[in-house]
C-alpha cells in the first residue's frame, strides 16, 4: 500500500502543479517518454486478492519481456476500485484525466466495468479488461480501443451443454443468483444445451449474494432432473456445494456449472465437491509446458499459488508487451496499435488463443472433474470458443 500511497500523492502534486502552472512543462518534457500503465483494481475488500493476482501477472509477464513496452519505460499508478460500480466514472477519470494514463487494466467486478467502458469509450483511453464477463464490453457497447483477455459470462456455460447431453443428462434444472452475470451464464447453458438436444424442466434463481438454498434444493429434489446445472462463484458457491451435498441430493443428481462455482473454493467446500463437473478456460493443473513453467516462476516471484486471475493478468501483460513490440513503442499511433493487438496469438497458460473481431479471446473452454481437492482436467469440452460479439459494430 505504501507504493501505492507514493504513487498517487505524487499524482496529485502533478496536478497541484499543473493548477498553478508551474513546474509542468519540465515534467511533461522528463517523462514524455515513458509509457503511463495504471491498475484500476480492488486492493480491499471480497475481491481484494483478485486485484492482488491480476497485477502480479501483468507484472511479471511484461517483467520477462525487459520491463519495458515496445522499448519504453513504464510508469505505474494504482486505483483501488474497492468493487464499488457507483465510484467506477470516477475513479477511472483519476487515473485517465489526473494520472494521463496511456493504457487502463481492470476490472474484476462487471458493474465497475461499465464505469471504465464509459470513460474508455469517451476519452480513446487504450481499455484491457483482466476479468470482468460483463457482455456488453465486447458487444453492444464494444470500442476500438477496448480489449478482453478473460472471458465472457456466457464462455465457459456455452461449452456446457454438449458435455452433459453426451452423458445421457437430457433433462436439467439451471439455478443460479438472479443478476447480471447469472444471466449471462444462463445465456450459454440455455443455447448450448438446447441445441444438443437437452430440455431444462426449470430455471430456479435466489436475490445476489443470498445464500438460503435449502427451499430450491426441495424444489430440485421433487423436480428429479437428470442434473443440475448453475453459475455460483466464491463463497456462496462453496455453501450451495456443501447444501447441496447435505440435502442428500449430490450421489443422486449430477452438479454441472460454470469453472467458478469450484474456482478456489474447493479446500471450503471439502469432500461436498468430489465428483462435480465443470467446464473453463483453466485448471492449475492444465498439463501443458507454458503452465507448469507459470506456476512454477509465479510461485518463485510472489511466494503463491496462481490462479486464473493471475493467468489473465499475466495474459494482459503479454498482449500488451507483443502489442507495443509490433509498433515499436509509438502509442500515438492509435490504428497501428489496436491492429497489433487484434491479430496476436497469445501463448498462455490455459493454452494459446487469438482475439476475436469484438476483442474477446478465441479459446478452449476444458471439461473439468474435481478429483481429491483438484479441477482436474479430462478433456476439451469447446475448442476455440468465441463469444457471439453481438450487436458489435467492430465484428459486423
Amino acid at each position: 500500500m505504501t507504493t501505492r500511497r507514493l504513487v498517487l500523492s505524487r499524482g496529485a502534486a502533478l496536478v497541484g502543479a499543473a493548477s498553478t502552472g508551474l513546474l509542468l512543462p519540465q515534467i511533461a518534457r522528463a517523462q514524455s517518454n515513458k509509457i503511463r500503465v495504471g491498475f484500476m483494481l480492488p486492493y480491499t475488500g471480497t475481491y481484494a486478492q483478485l486485484g492482488v493476482a491480476i497485477e502480479n501477472g501483468v507484472r511479471m509477464a511484461i517483467g520477462e519481456r525487459g520491463g519495458k513496452l515496445g522499448g519504453r519505460e513504464i510508469e505505474w499508478f494504482k486505483v483501488d476500485d474497492e468493487s464499488e460500480p457507483s465510484k467506477g466514472v470516477e475513479n477511472a477519470n483519476r487515473l485517465v484525466q489526473r494520472d494521463k494514463v496511456d493504457v487502463l487494466i481492470g476490472t474484476v467486478h462487471s458493474g465497475v466495468q461499465m464505469g471504465i467502458q464509459r470513460v474508455a469509450r469517451e476519452s480513446g483511453v487504450l481499455s484491457l479488461i483482466p476479468n470482468a464477463g460483463v457482455h456488453a464490453a465486447t458487444r453492444a457497447l464494444c470500442a476500438p480501443n477496448v480489449f478482453r483477455t478473460s472471458f465472457t459470462n456466457s464462455q465457459p456455460t456455452l461449452a456446457l451443454g454438449k458435455p452433459m447431453v453426451d452423458k445421457g443428462l437430457k433433462k436439467a434444472v439451471w439455478i443460479t443468483w438472479k443478476y447480471a452475470a447469472g444471466d449471462e451464464a444462463f445465456e450459454g447453458f440455455r443455447d448450448s444445451y438446447t441445441k444438443a438436444g437437452g430440455t431444462i424442466v426449470k430455471e430456479l434463481g435466489l436475490p445476489f449474494p443470498n445464500v438460503e438454498f435449502q427451499a430450491l434444493l426441495t424444489e430440485i429434489a421433487s423436480l428429479r432432473p437428470d442434473a443440475v446445472a448453475c453459475f455460483f462463484a466464491g463463497g456462496g458457491a462453496a455453501k450451495f456445494i456443501k447444501d447441496y451435498a447435505a440435502a442428500g441430493l449430490k450421489d443422486k443428481i449430477p452438479l454441472w456449472g460454470s469453472g467458478f462455482l469450484t474456482e478456489g473454493v474447493l479446500d471450503a467446500a471439502g469432500p461436498a465437491a468430489e465428483g462435480i463437473m465443470t467446464t473453463m478456460h483453466y485448471a492449475d493443473s492444465l498439463d501443458i509446458p507454458k503452465n507448469r513453467q507459470f506456476r512454477l516462476d509465479y510461485a518463485k516471484a510472489f511466494k503463491s499459488q496462481p490462479d486464473v486471475y493471475a493467468v489473465q493478468g499475466y495474459d494482459t501483460g503479454v498482449l500488451l508487451s507483443q502489442g507495443m513490440t509490433a509498433i515499436k513503442g509509438d502509442i500515438a499511433n492509435k490504428q497501428a496499435l489496436y491492429k497489433a493487438l487484434e491479430t496476436q496469438t497469445i501463448d498462455s497458460p490455459r493454452g494459446k488463443w487469438t482475439m476475436s473481431k469484438s476483442h474477446n479471446p478465441v479459446q478452449d473452454i476444458y471439461l473439468r472433474r474435481v478429483e481429491k481437492g483438484d479441477n482436474k482436467v479430462i478433456g476439451v469440452a469447446a475448442k476455440a470458443l468465441s463469444d457471439s460479439g453481438a450487436g458489435c459494430k467492430l465484428a459486423a
